[in-house]
């Protein structure tokens, strides 16, 4: 497999609430600022943790989960907001290189094969993606 780094030009955002309350019914990003098939990074409030969260947007759907490999408990990104995609299409990961496909994102190749990424709730609503 080869790996196209900047192949995916990634945004990162980070949202700013008072009293770092759980960001559910809040905006993430604008939908117009995630690309067709493009990733971005978030910062988000889940169950009084700050997280980071991957978006992989794919036509009006939008996909979420915890930016951790299950294989080491490490962000996904090589930098933040910036992740590696395969030329098949899967997030790879930067620091072992399990690969992920972006439907459920299972892990179909690398050292947590079988396992899969943390999926977090999102739904597109008023031209955003919002925490579910």
């Amino acid at each position: 497999m080869s790996i196209v780094p900047g192949m995916d030009e990634g945004v990162r955002t980070s949202l700013n609430h008072p009293g770092g309350g759980d960001v559910a019914g809040q905006p993430l990003i604008e939908l117009k600022g995630l690309v067709d098939g493009a990733f971005a990074e978030v910062e988000a409030t889940i169950d009084g943790d700050a997280e980071s969260l991957l978006l992989y947007r794919d036509g009006d759907a939008v996909r979420a989960w915890l930016n951790i490999c299950p294989h080491a408990g490490r962000r996904l990104d090589w930098a933040p907001g910036q992740f590696l995609k395969s030329k098949d299409g899967l997030l790879v990961c930067a620091a072992h290189g399990a690969s992920f496909e972006l439907v459920g994102g299972e892990c179909v190749a690398g050292p947590c094969r079988g396992e899969a990424l943390r999926a977090v709730p999102v739904s597109v609503r008023d031209g955003s993606v919002w925490l579910a």
